[in-house]
């Protein structure tokens, strides 16, 4: 089962290829499009990590248990 991170790791390769050669295609130079391809990578990383970031599932907690005197092993 695929989730949000899968396709968070699958869309910053295609980002960074996929934007830079389609600007170096329309005409950019390289030295142009290659930033242009990382930033928007680093756009979703940044999203990945602090817009809709990892998590730990919370524990559930216990009911307080009554304290009982402890035990004299003498």
């Amino acid at each position: 089962m695929t989730g949000y991170y899968d396709y968070v790791l699958g869309v910053i390769p295609l980002a960074l290829l996929g934007i830079t050669t389609a600007l170096s295609i329309v005409g950019f130079p390289l030295t142009m499009a290659v930033p242009a391809g990382a930033s928007v990578a680093a756009l979703v990383i940044g999203h990945a990590l602090f817009v809709n970031g990892p998590v730990s599932p919370t524990p559930q907690r216990q009911a307080p248990q009554p304290q009982s005197p402890p035990v004299n092993a003498d």
